[in-house]
């Protein structure tokens, strides 16, 4: 790992942006790029012949599993009278209107309106049809310009669905703005919030690397005492398990997702990696749905993980509502004064920060609602329904 290098961003802002007053661009007005994949649901949430309502960034969207198994992302108003689509009715692949019962295919064409006859006069087009795609267990949708779908590659994950690894995903809501769960994950410096559940941790920064899209930070974790969750040392293997013990985390932001990795002291592999992407759900971005996958090691003897992972996930929920906490409550100061009155000292955050800026877009006008890839100005998002049962993330 080498030194800091300078973030290479482009000096041109765009007017949309608001400077704080220590004179830069308050990231909290900067929305996420539209032009990548957001993971919008599980996969396990949309099913057969159901359809199911969810959000990006203030876009109502609905989500449809036909029937030869693929699913659908549709604009979730009917072109009609404007009644929520996730609200119809699944035929075959296409889904019916709950009121007037129009069908629409999967691209978002009008395919049916039943008590039209052939010469009457019919809408020349039907709702907006987003790319989607299912990988990892999640349902992903690409809210940017549809052209450029194809071109965009999913987030590549290797590892998922390996033998040696188990998965436990998370799909939380916090609110909060999404800059502020990328800079909790990445400023280690916060153990002492967690001191109740990992003991006394003392992270040491061993170096961190920046670009245009992308920053990396390497730390050395070192146990100094104080009582431990069990669900820690399980997690992390041989790591963190007795007093003195060292590990090595690596974390990277690579616009617009998150990384973690462990390894603990004298291992080759990471006893857990961790994917995670935080999707705005209003148009003021103050909401954010985290997605995530913890791949855990499986021990070398069997069955151990499985007796294991009630502990694990209590910990890991109890670690999440802590930063959580935290998080939520840096966004209400952020609303409380109007604008970022942070006074950051930490060059890996403003590095992240940096990156954040640089490839993000301004939110719209004052009011903070952002402008919707069609035109006009999305509308404020109900928040979405968090699936029962998943752990926290």
């Amino acid at each position: 790992m080498t030194d800091t290098e300078s973030v290479k961003t482009g000096s041109d802002r765009p007017s949309g942006h608001r400077m704080t007053s220590h004179g830069e661009t308050d990231l909290r007005r900067i929305g996420v790029h539209p032009d990548h994949w957001y993971p919008v649901a599980l996969s396990r949430s949309v099913r057969a012949a159901r359809a199911v309502a969810t959000t990006f960034a203030g876009e109502r969207i609905a989500l449809y599993r036909g029937e030869s198994g693929a699913v659908h992302a549709l604009e979730d108003r009917c072109a009609h009278r404007q009644v929520p689509l996730s609200m119809g009715v699944v035929e075959g692949d296409t889904l019916r209107c709950c009121y007037h019962a129009w069908a629409y295919r999967g691209d978002g064409r009008i395919s049916q309106i039943p008590y039209l006859s052939k010469g009457d006069g019919r809408p020349p087009r039907g709702v907006r049809g987003y790319p989607v795609r299912e990988a990892y267990g999640l349902v992903f949708v690409f809210p940017g310009a549809p052209e450029r779908a194809a071109d965009t590659p999913l987030p590549a994950l290797p590892d998922f669905g390996s033998a040696r690894l188990r998965t436990m995903t998370y799909s939380r809501t916090v609110r909060c703005h999404y800059s502020f769960m990328h800079e909790n994950l990445l400023d280690m410096n916060h153990q002492f919030l967690h001191r109740g559940v990992v003991g006394k941790l003392r992270p040491e920064l061993l170096g961190h690397r920046a670009d245009a899209r992308s920053v990396e930070a390497r730390y050395l974790f070192t146990h100094a005492g104080g009582k431990r969750n069990r669900g820690a040392g399980i997690l992390a293997g041989e790591g963190l398990t007795g007093r003195g013990s060292s590990d090595v985390m690596t974390i990277c932001t690579e616009y617009p997702y998150q990384t973690l990795d462990l390894v603990p002291q004298g291992a080759e592999r990471p006893a857990f990696r961790l994917w995670a992407a935080y999707v705005p759900e209003d148009a003021e971005q103050r909401i954010c749905h985290t997605y995530g996958l913890l791949m855990i090691e499986k021990p070398r003897v069997p069955g151990v993980l499985q007796l294991a992972w009630p502990l694990i996930r209590r910990f890991t929920e109890r670690v999440f509502a802590e930063d959580r906490m935290a998080v939520e409550a840096e966004q209400r100061a952020w609303d409380e004064q109007g604008e970022d009155r942070n006074h950051e000292v930490f060059p890996l955050i403003l590095a992240v920060r940096e990156v954040l800026r640089g490839n993000g877009v301004p939110l719209g006008p004052a009011e903070g609602r952002a402008t919707s890839p069609c035109g006009g100005t999305a509308p404020a998002a109900c928040r979405r329904h968090e699936e029962p049962g998943a752990p926290a993330g």
